[in-house]
């Protein structure tokens, strides 16, 4: 079965799918996008993504390009023509086509794309399993992280770098010596007095969903959560590491540059935490 895409209206095949070169999203990134998780061929956490995509539109001064309700229905569109029962469905809103001037162009329509791709589920629990290992690099990105846009080049730049040295992820470092989040998660620590975690909301990092859902289920299971950034060596003597992101769910990690956390296995908590969130996951699906 070919993929099928979506771009400004036409269900096209995903290899035909095209934008014009003068796309803003191409030139500038000006663009925002959402990933959503698909399980059992129903979205997670949709209503967040939804209202994170506006929120980051209109930070950017960028309308949405359809209103709510007939955009859900392209989006559920999308995940029928291409079959997916557990997955991703990509999303992507830029400025729109004009000719190339930094300046916002007068009158023009954003462009909307979406693509929908699937998943092993027996994949994503193998790794959890196993736990993964991250890498500390520089926070070399703008200062407006929490508009989710496209402009992710320093993103890209560390987790090429955590590949190259045969990690999972990298976490980012701010000038302060204090951990951000992942190039594409969110970070998480368990104290060695079993307390949890993770830094505040703030333009220093993007408002997860998985972690807002997350974190509102630690208040239903009575778990204490500790909202502050935590340093470097905070992170390497952590009792527990783990990210969050809404392909990796709850993501135990084993190792941080050359750190093994507590015994090099997933740790009690984070299997925990994992468990509750699937466990979230499958109630809202």
């Amino acid at each position: 079965m070919s993929r099928i895409a979506y771009v400004n209206g036409q269900y096209l095949p995903h290899r035909d799918a095209s934008v014009h070169i003068e796309d803003r999203g191409y030139q500038f990134a000006d663009g925002v996008y959402e990933v959503v998780t698909i399980v059992g061929g129903r979205m997670i956490d949709e209503a967040g993504h939804l209202d994170r995509l506006e929120r980051s539109l209109n930070e950017l001064r960028m309308d949405l390009p359809m209103k709510r309700e007939p955009l859900k229905f392209v989006m559920r569109e999308v995940i029928r023509q291409n079959g997916i029962r557990d997955g991703i469905i990509y999303i992507q809103v830029t400025r729109g086509v004009a000719p190339r001037d930094h300046p916002f162009p007068k009158d023009t329509p954003s462009s909307l794309v979406m693509t929908a791709k699937r998943l092993s589920m027996e994949r994503a629990a193998k790794t959890a399993e196993q736990g993964i290992s991250v890498i500390t690099v520089p926070d070399i990105r703008w200062a407006r992280r929490d508009i989710k846009s496209v402009s992710l080049l320093p993103n890209v730049l560390a987790k090429q770098e955590a590949k190259d040295k045969g990690a999972y992820e990298a976490f980012q470092v701010d000038e302060d010596g204090m951990v951000t989040e992942g190039s594409s998660t969110n970070a998480w620590i368990v104290s060695q007095e079993g307390k949890i975690i993770t830094r505040p909301t703030s333009n220093s990092i993007l408002a997860g969903i998985t972690r807002a859902s997350l974190i509102k289920e630690l208040d239903k299971n009575g778990i204490e959560l500790e909202l502050r950034s935590f340093t470097v060596d905070e992170l390497h003597s952590a009792r527990e590491v783990f990210l969050t992101s809404s392909t990796s769910y709850v993501l135990p990690v084993v190792k941080v540059d050359d750190q093994v956390i507590g015994n090099g296995h997933p740790g009690l908590i984070s299997q925990k935490l994992r468990t509750i969130y699937e466990n979230f996951m499958s109630e809202d699906a």
